[in-house]
């Protein structure tokens, strides 16, 4: 239960810096591109609240866990990715709306695969 909630704050203070830093750069680049900048500057959010937060008993190396949340991280936003420019260039939604939608999409994937693999218990 309490790691479900470290990873709910986690995962929101990473999905706030991934939708801030994607709003300082849509203006610049493809709105996939900036989806993209966005992922990686949330990532270190990610990583260090899911590490040292949601699964602080992980039963896993800091290499390890580094190595297998980097995978899951870039499955998370494969997802993302997806969603997002299904919904921004299919069905027309507005870049932010579509951000929100696709980080709701990929955040139960990115638990699972966080929770049972790269911080493996």
């Amino acid at each position: 239960m309490a790691s479900g909630l470290w990873f709910l704050a986690g995962g929101a203070s990473a999905a706030l810096t991934h939708v801030a830093v994607f709003a300082l750069v849509q203006q610049h680049l493809l709105p996939e591109l900036a989806n993209a900048v966005g992922f990686v500057v949330a990532f270190g959010v990610s990583f260090c609240g899911h590490r040292w937060l949601s699964f602080r008993d992980a039963g896993t190396t800091l290499a390890q866990s580094f190595a297998r949340f980097a995978l899951t991280a870039l499955a998370g936003f494969a997802a993302n990715e997806a969603v997002f420019a299904l919904l921004l260039r299919v069905a027309l939604w507005p870049a932010l709306l579509a951000l929100l939608a696709a980080l709701v999409a990929a955040a139960g994937q990115t638990f699972l695969l966080s929770r049972f693999w790269a911080f493996r218990r």
